[in-house]
């Protein structure tokens, strides 16, 4: 959960360049971010993978307007809008991009290779048909915005109650790591356009996104037991839903904003 997704990268930047906003160079060296390339598959009109920049081009043309994320997880399809082919896919790969205009959807497949320290990363995007529908269960900013607050609180509550080990320290130490992080000269967290609040949503997601991983175990040096380790998991899953779907409502705000003024 603290790491960001590809399809969030994919879907703000990819916006960001159908708005004018930044440029295909531009974009496309966020996208990718530490990987090593992207291409596309499966694109209307190309025999075989394009690079990142020919597809978001591709895309324009077939009539995209806008991309939103999904983020699934078994029994939430978070995100997703069908039809089953793609939901499967999208849910194995554990996010998507779901694209507003043309009834496509684009879910990543990652190659790594290399030894530890020098991993070599290939991501391909297979595009596929999507079900033009409202995507399942996408909160708005404001509902999400309102339950991470709950959350937060909740994932502290949970740490203290199952008696996590130096969990304390170790959360405020990891917190204050990943807020300095944030605050220097790193990637920015939502690409231009996007509203201050979604900004805002999307950096409390991923703080909560953190304290579930510390509670579950895996954000400590120490060893935990696969029985704790399940207990933990299942008493906050809960917490760790209602941070996946701050973080689609936080991406897809871009598209929402656009929508809503089209409606007016």
């Amino acid at each position: 959960m603290l790491s960001e997704p590809r399809s969030g990268r994919l879907a703000a930047w990819g916006n960001a360049l159908l708005a004018g906003l930044v440029s295909p160079d531009e974009a496309v060296v966020a996208v990718v971010g530490g990987d090593a390339v992207h291409r596309v598959t499966g694109l209307p009109g190309e025999s075989g993978p394009v690079g990142l920049t020919l597809a978001l081009g591709r895309l324009r043309a077939l009539g995209v307007s806008g991309l939103r994320v999904a983020l699934p997880a078994p029994g939430h399809p978070l995100g997703l809008s069908g039809p089953p082919e793609f939901n499967a896919r999208a849910l194995e790969a554990e996010e998507a991009v779901v694209c507003t205009g043309a009834a496509l959807g684009l879910v990543p497949e990652v190659t790594e290779a290399g030894p530890a320290g020098d991993v070599h990363v290939e991501v391909v995007w297979h595009c596929l048909p999507v079900r033009e529908a409202p995507p399942a269960d996408v909160p708005s900013l404001g509902e999400a915005e309102r339950e991470l607050a709950e959350g937060l609180r909740e994932a502290t509550r949970v740490l203290t109650r199952l008696d996590v080990a130096g969990s304390g320290p170790v959360a405020e130490a990891a917190i204050d790591a990943y807020r300095a992080r944030a605050e220097s000269g790193g990637p920015e967290v939502l690409a231009p356009g996007y509203p201050p609040r979604a900004v805002r949503v999307l950096e409390l997601a991923q703080r909560v996104g953190l304290m579930v991983e510390l509670a579950a175990g895996t954000g400590h040096g120490g060893a935990v037991a696969a029985s704790e380790m399940a207990a933990r998991a299942e008493a906050l899953r809960p917490v760790e839903r209602v941070a996946r779907r701050a973080q689609v409502a936080a991406y897809n705000a871009y598209v929402e904003e656009r929508e809503r003024e089209r409606g007016r």
